[in-house]
């Protein structure tokens, strides 16, 4: 492993069946920046990251994530906070008692803690509104707040704006930077360049399952 990367892709190919939803992708990302990857939807974006969470098995190739093989070596990286697609939250619950659930699996964070977590996101703690009831951009801050909750090394965002105001992607951009600059590696996937160019040190495109460049 090259110390400089913490997630190195090598020569990834993943099928569904007989659709190649990943063709010889390799990649590398370097510890403590931005890294953003821009494609339309189907491109093979969303697929990728779920290979480097290890929620996606890959058919070949190789995923390591900080000198670990994903798959082999580890199944899910614990040093990653995810958020990809729709997060499978407990709709009849509240923000609060969903993210102590969480929580409550790993035992890292109390219920203060929580509650400035929520407090961070533009969410009230207080609220017994269900997660039925949130509209998606309040599902999208809550999602960002299980990815950050355990203060993971890596965190993995798939199209993070998603419903977001300006005023939520205006403070999404300074949560990330500052993650930056506490020394985390940040991956975003998302079809809207303005926000990556915006905060991506490196930033590839993808299409049809492929890096292009």
């Amino acid at each position: 492993m090259n110390q400089e990367y913490i997630i190195e892709v090598s020569n990834v190919k993943k099928y569904f069946r007989e659709t190649k939803a990943l063709d010889d992708v390799s990649i590398s990302f370097e510890r403590g920046k931005i890294h953003g990857i821009i494609g339309r939807n189907g491109s093979g974006k969303t697929v990728l990251l779920k290979c480097i969470c290890g929620l996606t098995p890959v058919t070949s190739g190789a995923v390591l994530v900080d000198g670990k093989r994903v798959g082999k070596d580890v199944e899910i990286p614990k040093n990653i906070g995810a958020l990809i697609e729709h997060p499978g939250f407990i709709r009849e619950y509240s923000g609060l008692a969903n993210l102590k659930f969480l929580a409550g699996l790993t035992g890292k964070i109390d219920t203060e803690k929580l509650s400035e977590l929520m407090e961070s996101v533009e969410l009230d703690p207080k609220s017994r509104k269900k997660v039925s009831r949130y509209s998606l951009g309040m599902q999208q801050r809550l999602g960002i707040a299980q990815a950050i909750m355990d203060d993971p090394d890596i965190l993995i965002l798939d199209e993070p704006t998603n419903g977001l105001d300006n005023r939520g992607v205006g403070w999404f951009r300074e949560m990330l930077l500052k993650k930056k600059e506490e020394g985390k590696t940040v991956l975003i996937a998302s079809h809207n360049s303005a926000d990556i160019e915006l905060l991506c040190d490196t930033v590839c495109e993808m299409d049809a399952g492929k890096i292009l460049h």
